[in-house]
């Protein structure tokens, strides 16, 4: 076993016996070759491209002896990557490849840090569009939006029934006008959203209510607006869905799914999420798996596969265009490079994995080299829910919340005038009828104009007879 002075001074060349999986199968992580002409094996693949990376950021010279691994994930092989890193270290020091960070695995290797993306996806095929019934047209908001409009148009209606109960008529309206009545109980409802479609500006008469009116409207022009947009956004943008979205869907109706040949995938689906082992089958490569969606579930295929996310982004970058990652990520701790027990050489290099990782270009370089543009990538494997495309209430709630103060004050500033006009009623009615002089008296003034010698007796305009001496 290699071993590593804490000085990097004192270090000479260190030689490291390298082994790599060598399969049939997502050769863009490990590509073994077997060269005729120099009589030896020429090792690529993003793996590798990734190792030779974190070997240029040591602290220390590094010789490199490659040798392949035979891998046959075949069912009963004894030739498996657990195999090969009990290889560790009689045959090899280090262990490069798509090998995956496991428990089991860590009680007999150490591994550096992952250097890949992180958990394992569900891989299905998209439908294109988006099914349309005969109520689409709700489809643009969500329930509780609906509901929260059916709410402020009665509180509107409500508001406005109070303000103007106390007017019979409202002017400038002709006999034959529908708003002619006075409004009452059943207009709550209709009248807000008859406003909203046909807005007459007398149909109210107090300036409160046209306030409110107007507030309604300019509500009612937004909502009217983003539900045309969404509606137009629903039934003519071409919608990306998943053909299955949850587990309970693929357990629920017996659909077949697929997972990678010898991976630790299997065990996820049969001993955490709880699938059918009779309803898994396993492949090889990228191809198989087009294959077997291709054909689908009830075609000899399957509906969907499971696999870590560095295999699915392969697949993607060959045929994205097709299939997409959906449902949640599962957790797994990505690759590793495998170094003996207790080794040293795992924390140097650890520490040059994360200088390489952290190195946006040369990663970017090295993923684009092997998987496409990260763009591609990423617009193929957008997260994808069930979730509706409905607005929501939460998209309008500081709208609603202004249309709310707005009515309350406007009916705050009404029955406060109110108020106050009924209080100078009182008051003037205190004045001249319970508070005047013994000496006075109240007839018609048309009436009245009294003369005696000592004086005159005359009646002003309210009816108040006053005596006047001469």
């Amino acid at each position: 076993m290699q071993t590593v002075s804490t000085n990097a001074n004192e270090i000479g060349v260190i030689k490291l016996r390298v082994g790599v999986p060598k399969k049939e199968g997502f050769t863009q992580f490990v590509n073994v070759v077997w060269d005729s002409h120099e009589n030896k094996y020429n090792v690529s693949g993003y793996c590798m491209d990734v190792f030779n990376a974190v070997v240029s950021n040591l602290t220390f010279k590094v010789s490199l002896q490659i040798e392949p691994y035979d891998i046959d994930d075949s069912k009963g092989s004894t030739r498996t990557y657990d195999s090969l890193l009990h290889q560790i270290p009689e045959k090899y020091d280090v262990v490069v490849g798509d090998i995956t960070i496991l428990a089991h695995r860590a009680q007999f290797v150490d591994f550096t840090l992952p250097y890949t993306a992180l958990g394992v996806r569900m891989l299905v095929p998209v439908v294109h569009g988006r099914h349309q019934t005969m109520w689409i047209f709700v489809k643009p908001f969500s329930w509780d939006l609906w509901l929260s409009i059916l709410i402020i148009s009665v509180l509107i209606g409500f508001v406005i029934l109070i303000m103007e109960r106390n007017v019979r008529i409202v002017p400038h309206q002709n006999q034959s006008s529908p708003y002619r009545q006075q409004l009452n109980a059943i207009t709550i409802l209709w009248f807000p959203i008859s406003q909203a479609i046909l807005p007459e500006r007398h149909v109210v008469a107090k300036k409160c209510s046209r306030f409110v009116l107007m507030v309604w409207l300019l509500l009612a022009f937004v909502l009217m607006q983003s539900y045309t947009a969404n509606l137009t956004s629903i039934l003519t943008v071409d919608q990306i869905q998943p053909s299955s979205l949850t587990l309970n869907d693929l357990r629920k109706h017996g659909y077949y799914v697929g997972y990678q040949n010898g991976s630790f995938v299997y065990h996820l689906l049969v001993q955490q999420l709880q699938f059918d082992p009779s309803m898994l089958k396993a492949y090889d490569n990228i191809d198989d798996y087009h294959d077997a969606l291709k054909r689908g579930s009830q075609g000899g295929g399957v509906i969907a596969i499971f696999d870590e996310v560095p295999y699915l982004n392969a697949y993607l970058h060959k045929f994205g265009s097709n299939y997409i990652k959906a449902g949640s990520t599962y957790r797994s701790e990505g690759f590793g490079f495998v170094f003996p027990y207790n080794s040293n050489l795992t924390a140097h290099f650890s520490r040059a994995i994360l200088n390489v990782t952290d190195n946006y270009y040369l990663m970017h370089k090295i993923e684009e080299k092997y998987f496409g543009r990260n763009e591609e990538v990423q617009k193929q494997s957008v997260q994808v829910s069930s979730a509706s495309p409905s607005l929501t209430f939460h998209s309008f709630a500081g709208l609603f919340l202004i249309t709310g103060i707005s009515i309350l004050l406007a009916l705050f500033v009404s029955e406060i005038l109110i108020c106050q006009k009924s209080i100078s009623m009182v008051r003037e009615y205190i004045q001249r009828y319970l508070l005047r002089s013994p000496t006075e008296a109240r007839v018609h003034p048309n009436d009245i104009h009294l003369t005696q010698q000592q004086g005159t007796y005359q009646a002003d305009q309210g009816g108040i007879i006053r005596y006047i001496n001469n």
